[in-house]
């Protein structure tokens, strides 16, 4: 017999020891013991029920939170665009009662800082690429002019300015870009 059989035997034998027969225990000590049982399976049963419904308030609240996320988060975002949209309609009234091109340029000039100081709060920023060399993945190219003045494949004109979110390209610059002349 090998060790592990010997070992194996003299804990079944001890197992046997310590488990008293059954013919041994009374009615009462099983009535006893079955009671005993019944209460740990309540008491589990019931744990179980309660780890279920804190599992499906869980989601719920979860699902809830995500909800109200895509509902309002650009919440902060509308905040900060209302005083853009304030100074465009104080702009447009002063416009119509008021003449002064000086003055119109000047609050159109401070919107458009507000503006983009808006925009920059939440990344984004604008892509002006005037003179720079041509990059595809930020620049779409819509007409290619001959000039002699500047290095090939350069800017030579923005016709709408692109825009990146966070890094991400939201809209490409539209943009003139040069060749040799041949």
């Amino acid at each position: 017999m090998t060790e592990n059989e010997q070992q194996a035997s003299q804990d079944a034998e001890v197992e046997q020891q310590e488990v008293p027969c059954q013919e041994e225990l009374s009615a009462e000590e099983l009535a006893r013991q079955l009671e005993e049982m019944r209460a740990k399976a309540d008491e589990h049963w019931d744990k179980v029920v309660r780890a279920q419904a804190e599992l499906d308030n869980l989601k719920k609240r979860h699902q809830r939170e995500l909800e109200q996320a895509h509902k309002f988060g650009l919440e902060k975002f509308v905040a900060e665009l209302l005083g853009v949209w304030d100074s465009l309609e104080l702009g447009y009234q002063a416009a119509r009662e008021n003449h002064d091109i000086e003055k119109l340029l000047e609050g159109t000039e401070l919107t458009l800082k507000m503006l983009a100081d808006a925009m920059g709060k939440f990344g984004v920023e604008q892509i002006d690429p005037q003179g720079e060399p041509f990059d595809p993945d930020k620049h779409q190219a819509m007409q290619v002019v001959e000039r002699d003045d500047v290095p090939s494949n350069t800017v030579v004109e923005v016709i709408q300015k692109g825009y990146s979110l966070n890094g991400r390209l939201v809209r490409p610059a539209l943009v003139m870009v040069s060749k040799a002349p041949s």
